[in-house]
């Protein structure tokens, strides 16, 4: 039985790949940090199929301690402090986690595990204001935020373990991924949440930045696929993952209002404070390296997706 050791396994991306790779046969370990509370609500199904172990990405010693304990064939990398805007707000913290974290994650398996394989979590907001379109993995970086700019350290740093100490150690560069358990701080969840709650009449209106910046949504359960796939091929490299296909925010909103039969433009109402100091106008993955290599494909649809979240919301606002 292969052990998988993932970091941010309370998240949205480390629950589907929890249940990807018990679905597997693996034993998954996940790393938690230390605290009064539990927040395991994407988890709470799983609980008693994985084993948990604390350890904290600022602190080297219980890094490398908890590789060291479960000797992982697999590690992913998935924690950081993710959300773009709260990195304005904490840009040291999100340095801290974001970019230092993984050196630490790399620091922990060279001394305590060199022979597992290393996922680090990319992220297309290391494309920022793109060179060029669609984006692919020779694409150069300009992030515009400082997550983009830390998700580029953590990036490149694996780079250079992978080159400087012949470790197996891949990047992928997720574009935007979402799902019923995303954070509500993220515009979908934000947009589909507001729907549920303004067709139940708990709610009257949605505020939202920039209608007009575009994205490459995919479905976060399909992603974690392409994460597995990444570490099962013979040699180490990194991969643009995405849909291939770009939809605005706008066009979130149509969809999301469309799915409970209600007009978007009666509710949507734009708000300056929700708007980025330095925003990103268009993302949108090239992911055929992902396909011809990996034999990777998204199954769910921008449509389905968007349904999928509505949905969800209205059960969960329902039985409230």
């Amino acid at each position: 039985m292969a052990t998988a050791l993932i970091t941010g396994i309370t998240g949205q991306d480390g629950s589907y790949l929890a249940e990807h790779l018990l679905d597997k046969g693996y034993r998954v370990v996940g790393v938690v940090r230390r605290s009064s509370t539990t927040p395991y609500e994407r988890i709470a199904h799983l609980v008693d199929r994985i084993e948990l172990a604390s350890a904290d990405l600022l602190d080297q010693t219980s890094l490398t301690d908890v590789v060291g304990d479960t000797q992982p064939d697999e590690i992913y990398n998935l924690a950081a402090q993710s959300f773009v805007q709260t990195s304005w707000n904490q840009p040291v913290l999100t340095g801290e986690f974001t970019a230092l974290g993984v050196t630490r994650m790399l620091e922990a398996m060279r001394k305590a595990a060199p022979k597992a394989r290393f996922y680090q979590a990319s992220s297309s907001e290391q494309f920022g204001k793109v060179i060029e379109t669609p984006q692919r993995e020779s694409t150069p970086f300009y992030p515009r935020s400082p997550y983009g700019v830390a998700k580029v350290y953590g990036h490149w740093i694996t780079v250079n373990y992978r080159e400087s100490f012949n470790l197996y150690a891949v990047s992928g560069i997720l574009f935007n991924h979402e799902s019923p358990r995303r954070g509500l701080e993220f515009v979908t969840r934000k947009v589909t949440d507001a729907v549920a709650r303004i067709k139940l009449g708990k709610a009257s209106e949605l505020r939202l930045g920039n209608l007009e910046a575009r994205r490459d949504w995919g479905f976060a359960g399909d992603y974690v696929d392409a994460m597995w796939r990444m570490l099962q091929q013979d040699e180490p490299d990194d991969y643009v993952i995405g849909t291939g296909e770009t939809n605005s925010v706008e066009q979130l909103c149509a969809a999301a209002f469309g799915a409970v039969d209600l007009d978007w433009r009666e509710y949507v109402k734009q708000d300056p404070k929700f708007f980025r100091p330095a925003e990103v106008d268009l993302l949108v993955a090239d992911p055929s390296k992902a396909r011809s290599q990996l034999g990777w494909e998204p199954k769910v649809d921008f449509e389905s997706l968007v349904r999928m979240m509505v949905d969800a919301d209205l059960a969960r606002h329902t039985a409230r």
